[in-house]
């Protein structure tokens, strides 16, 4: 793909954090009702969206500043990520960060590291009533009926000629894997790639994401690892 915009479909939790945000959160906040919601979830009984919503519902409006102050302070950062950022820059690639995470705390933990705020997809939230209301800015397309909440196929739809490249670590990212060209996973994602047989590297560091990039070799059924 000589020649062709290469744009990076970056996931956030699991990913860009080694921890999964919203689980973290939801554990320290521990409001009645929310494991079974998220058991529904996992168990795909209900959407991402609806589980999400239902689950943020619980929590009183109030705690908005101790929420964000507890998802800030104990986010961990995947080593090399702004090795991987300064990368991208200059070899000219394009980064979207395509989080299922919601923005009261996505954005401050990104804003460190200069990320235009155009380039980071995620969920909304309002504070205005008695309980925590999500809300959904970036939600699926006509091409997708999964209830995403925040849709990565539908951002990338949005890059038709680019070759397009999810990087990620879980079932949220993987509808976005099959329709990417190539992907860079880990966890429960790489596993999913490997039985798929598509194309892809695996990483653990964004120093790997790097070494991913520059080593780009595509093969159908997988790449070397």
């Amino acid at each position: 793909m000589n020649g062709t915009e290469r744009v990076l479909f970056c996931d956030f939790d699991g990913t860009i954090t080694t921890n999964d945000n919203i689980i973290r959160l939801l554990r320290q906040e521990n409001p009645s009702g929310w494991e079974g919601i998220k058991d529904d979830v996992l168990a795909r009984r209900i959407s991402i969206r609806e589980g999400v919503g239902r689950m943020f519902s619980l929590i009183p409006s109030q705690r908005r500043e101790a929420l964000t102050r507890f998802v800030v302070e104990g986010a961990e950062i995947r080593p090399g990520f702004q090795r991987f950022l300064t990368y991208c820059r200059s070899e000219g690639i394009r980064l979207l960060i395509t989080s299922g995470g919601i923005d009261f705390f996505v954005y401050p933990i990104l804003e460190p590291f200069g990320i235009p705020q155009e380039d980071i997809f995620c969920n909304g939230s309002d504070f205005s009533g008695e309980t925590v209301r999500i809300t959904w800015p970036h939600s699926c397309d006509r091409h997708c009926d999964g209830d995403c909440g925040m849709c990565k196929t539908t951002i990338m739809r949005r890059f038709p000629a680019a070759e397009r490249i999810v990087i990620g670590d879980s079932v949220t990212d993987l509808a976005g894997a099959q329709l990417a060209d190539w992907v860079i996973a880990r966890d429960y994602l790489l596993d999913r790639c490997r039985e798929q047989q598509l194309p892809h590297r695996p990483f653990e560091t964004f120093d790997d994401v790097i070494a991913a990039l520059e080593a780009h070799a595509p093969v159908k059924g997988g790449m070397t690892e």
